[in-house]
């Protein structure tokens, strides 16, 4: 990570209106057209939604939003573990926005079948550029082992998987998961990770000091071809520094 790319904020809760804030601007600048988003999992995330929603739930930009999966438990979506359904509760039950800019991953199906699903799914709707589709826009978050989407340290073999999106197995309770892969992520036009609490300190030490440790850490390799990254933290998460 370089420095630059660091921009921390005093607490999450700061992180999270700012990051709103710039995420509107961003659709606002879109010029009216479709603008692919995919999102993840996590602490940080719902509090952004939460503020998305609070704030920002009258506008218009929504229309133009097409929502996408980084990952998804392979649970239904009204299932407390389920990302979308978390999603459809903070965010998508209090905005105007057209069902079919909706495209989640079905946790309920067969894992295999969804990620070919999923990714068919990717392909008729994105534009592609060197082989692989272009998202908007990935918010990514970092779990304190340094796992990002359902990248496990024990599975960095689906960095460069040729596949859009593959299965993964959480290696704690074995749960499956369907998860985008490395270098679809990192052919986006922009990613960033939202990461908080000092539990995810050491982790970001490694990574912006780009110590031995960190090519051990799936987060560490999102890398996106065009240097277009950002790593949005607040002031715990960077304790170590």
């Amino acid at each position: 990570m370089k420095k630059e790319e660091l921009l921390v904020f005093k607490s999450a809760e700061e992180l999270a209106n700012k990051f709103a804030c710039q995420l509107m601007s961003w659709m606002d600048n879109n010029s009216g057209k479709d603008y692919h988003l995919a999102i993840s999992g996590g602490k940080t995330p719902d509090l952004l939604l939460s503020v998305l929603a609070a704030k920002y739930s009258e506008s218009e930009l929504w229309r133009n939003v097409h929502f996408w999966w980084v990952d998804e438990r392979m649970v239904s979506p009204n299932h407390a573990e389920s990302n979308f359904g978390v999603v459809q509760k903070l965010l998508f039950s209090r905005i105007s926005i057209p069902e079919e800019n909706i495209h989640r991953i079905k946790g309920e199906n067969d894992p295999k079948n969804e990620a070919l699903s999923y990714s068919k799914q990717i392909q008729e709707k994105l534009a592609f550029e060197n082989g692989w589709p272009v998202f908007d826009l990935i918010l990514l978050g970092m779990g304190d082992d340094g796992h990002t989407a359902s990248i496990f340290p024990d599975q960095m073999e689906l960095l460069e998987s040729e596949q859009i999106c593959a299965v993964a197995t959480h290696p704690g309770s074995g749960q499956k998961r369907v998860t985008l892969t490395g270098k679809a992520i990192n052919n986006a036009h922009k990613v960033c990770f939202l990461v908080t609490g000092e539990n995810k300190a050491e982790r970001i030490s490694e990574i912006c000091s780009n110590q031995e440790k960190a090519i051990l850490l799936p987060a560490s390799h999102i890398l996106p071809a065009n240097e277009n990254l950002d790593w949005y933290v607040d002031e715990p998460a960077t304790k170590s520094l």
